[in-house]
């Protein structure tokens, strides 16, 4: 840079400034957290309730445009309270490990959803929703076969190109609430996942 007779070098960055770095991923994964097994008494115990169509923001909105799915809300009742235990778990760790948010914990039912080809999707979108239930981190099971499906893709969006999530049987994916994030179009079979939110105190 050619200098100018009569101004001062511009200051450089001064690392001891930052109070702290921020060491938040974008997403974590944990693999296999279910077994197929698991991931079948899930599907089986929720496929013996009636599914609604799919809603938008706090207001449960219904808009096909934005999102196409059908969902059942899962209670932590005794036949299914292993999965809130064992979600726990490793929500406990990933936490620990990739994101370090205060968290209380579940505070809402999870939502077991259902993409159906040619057009189920949920377009971008973020969890946490105004004057709604603090959401810091949101959790996916991927409970079906990749192999049962195409397209389905989740995809997180923290740049110009997204960040397309692992698609394997069990896997457990987390990312805080506030990412921009989506379900692309199911083109073909059908796609079972279980979404959850962690709660905690509000961002400051």
């Amino acid at each position: 840079m050619k200098k100018v007779k009569g101004l001062k070098s511009s200051p450089q960055p001064n690392p001891s400034l930052a109070f702290q770095i921020d060491k938040t991923h974008a997403w974590a994964y944990w693999d296999h957290a279910f077994t197929p097994e698991e991931c079948k008494r899930i599907i089986d115990y929720a496929e013996q309730f009636e599914k609604g169509e799919a809603g938008i923001s706090n207001k449960r909105k219904i808009n096909s445009e934005v999102r196409e799915s059908k969902i059942v809300w899962i209670t932590p009742d005794p036949e299914i309270i292993w999965v809130y235990q064992k979600l726990t778990d490793v929500i406990i760790r990933l936490n620990e490990d990739y994101f370090g948010f205060d968290l209380f914990g579940l505070i809402e039912s999870l939502q077991f959803t259902e993409y159906n080809a040619p057009s189920g999707h949920y377009s971008k979108h973020v969890d946490s929703v105004f004057e709604g239930v603090v959401r810091k981190l949101s959790v996916t099971i991927q409970l079906s076969d990749p192999k049962e499906y195409e397209g389905g893709e989740l995809q997180i969006h923290t740049s110009s190109t997204p960040d397309v999530m692992k698609k394997e049987q069990g896997t457990i994916i987390a990312f805080p609430s506030p990412t921009l994030h989506e379900v692309t179009p199911i083109t073909k079979g059908r796609r079972y996942s279980l979404v959850g939110w962690i709660t905690g105190k509000p961002f400051k």
